[in-house]
């Protein structure tokens, strides 16, 4: 049983989120508090330029509705929206806040994977802390 669960959020298509948090629910202890985590990817200089001003600041406000929303369903759980790089941006945050276990959703790894890697293979291999991968 673990007392500060991390779940790293990733709204893509082919993500689902119904997995890692039934287990975190099971993992929990009854105190437990668990963050739901979702990294917002820097978008570059060249790119942001041709987006409307307040598309940044929606895009947030959506993104932590849809976390807190996720959140609910789980006692003492709530929504962090960070922004940095997927996987370094995560083992950050694990560094400041100390989880002792991270649950989060893998894809189905493709030959790209083999070659630049993966968000979940950079957080298993770097975390300190115990980290399961849910397919």
């Amino acid at each position: 049983m673990y007392h500060n669960i991390l779940v790293p959020i990733s709204f893509d298509a082919e993500r689902d989120t119904s997995g890692p948090l039934k287990l975190a629910q099971v993992l929990a202890t009854p105190d437990a508090q668990v963050t739901l985590l979702h990294v917002v990817e820097h978008i570059p200089n060249y790119a942001i330029s041709y987006m409307p001003t307040e598309y940044l600041t929606e895009a947030r406000k959506a993104i932590q509705t849809e976390l807190d929303d996720l959140a609910a369903k789980l006692p003492n759980a709530k929504g962090v929206v960070i922004e940095g790089h997927s996987g370094r941006t995560i083992l950050d945050w694990t560094e400041a806040h100390s989880p002792d276990l991270i649950i989060m959703a893998s894809h189905r790894p493709g030959m790209q994977d083999l070659l630049l890697g993966s968000t979940a293979t950079h957080v298993v291999r770097h975390a300190k802390c115990a980290v399961h991968v849910v397919r």
